[in-house]
């Protein structure tokens, strides 16, 4: 006997509601039901994954297991039947985009904006992470149709680059800084303070490399998880940050300078099987919206009296 989709279901269902018979009322159907198929797959899987407790479920050490695979299996299942539907040509459900924070920010807005107008009647879920490492985990057990992040070394499926993100420095109006012509070299910032990222956000690893890469540690003064929060802080003086230039928007009227040696990663459009129409779709507004700096962006960074 082969383990199925609906035992996985109804599995993750009882760990979720911490209870068979809220299980069993939120998949309708009945308790015994539930418990045969539960007890089916236990003995698939030749040993216990819940205990049962006088109130309640716990994960054996099995189950512990057993669910994040469980979780990767339906998850695969429900891509696979949305890919189904679109390549058939319905134009309908819902695209889920895995990416970062800070690209769900800077990045994608201007290109959801463009893929809506031709695909008014599908939704859009972002899943966001906070590190690379994570969104490319997501991608791989199957948590999202597609993946809009830095490009991930040795990947399986289909990869389409879409082109490099320029970081910029910021920090508060009337900050005296050092460099001319809108650029600073980023060992002339060895002793300032920074406005530093938490370790789980990716945006933390950029700057401590191109830091590392200038001859110094950065000395946070306080750290966050977002950029724009990273921008706030520097723009009430906290000190200096590094952030992709995308973020800032066209009224930030903070110092803002150009990095020397230039900061860039490297931004990918990415699936894990050959994409459905409307996937591609995305994946061609994505890539449509160059990563060219915006106009904006250049006028802030023109050094200006007093800047």
């Amino acid at each position: 006997m082969e383990v199925s989709l609906r035992q996985l279901e109804y599995f993750v269902a009882v760990v979720d509601e911490r209870s068979f018979t809220a299980a069993a009322a939120r998949l309708h159907v009945s308790q015994p039901g539930l418990s045969h198929q539960i007890q089916a797959l236990e003995r698939q899987l030749r040993g216990p994954l819940l205990e049962r407790l006088p109130r309640g479920v716990r994960l054996t050490p099995a189950g512990r297991t057993a669910l994040p695979h469980a979780r990767a299996s339906l998850a695969h299942a429900e891509r696979a039947t949305t890919a189904a539907m679109r390549a058939s040509g319905v134009d309908a459900g819902e695209l889920h985009v895995g990416t970062l924070f800070s690209i769900s920010i800077g990045v994608l807005p201007a290109a959801l904006r463009t893929w809506r107008l031709r695909y008014p009647d599908v939704q859009v879920r972002l899943v966001e992470f906070r590190h690379t490492n994570d969104l490319i985990a997501a991608m791989e057990a199957g948590q999202a149709d597609v993946a809009v992040g830095p490009t991930p070394p040795a990947w399986d499926g289909p990869v389409r680059e879409i082109g490099a993100e320029e970081f910029v420095l910021a920090a508060a109006p009337g900050a005296q800084l050092p460099g001319t012509r809108g650029t600073i070299r980023l060992a002339d910032l060895a002793g300032r303070d920074w406005v530093h990222f938490t370790p789980p956000s990716g945006l933390a690893d950029v700057l401590d490399a191109a830091c590392a890469g200038a001859g110094f540690v950065p000395r946070a003064a306080v750290r966050t998880e977002q950029a724009p929060s990273a921008l706030n802080l520097a723009y009430e003086g906290l000190g200096v940050t590094l952030l992709p230039g995308n973020v800032v928007p066209a009224a930030f009227d903070g110092v803002l300078r150009q990095p020397d040696p230039p900061v860039r990663r490297m931004l990918s459009a990415y699936t894990r099987v050959r994409p459905d129409p409307i996937t591609a779709a995305f994946v061609e507004a994505i890539c449509h919206h160059t990563l060219a700096t915006p106009a904006h962006l250049l006028r802030l960074l023109e050094p200006q009296p007093g800047r």
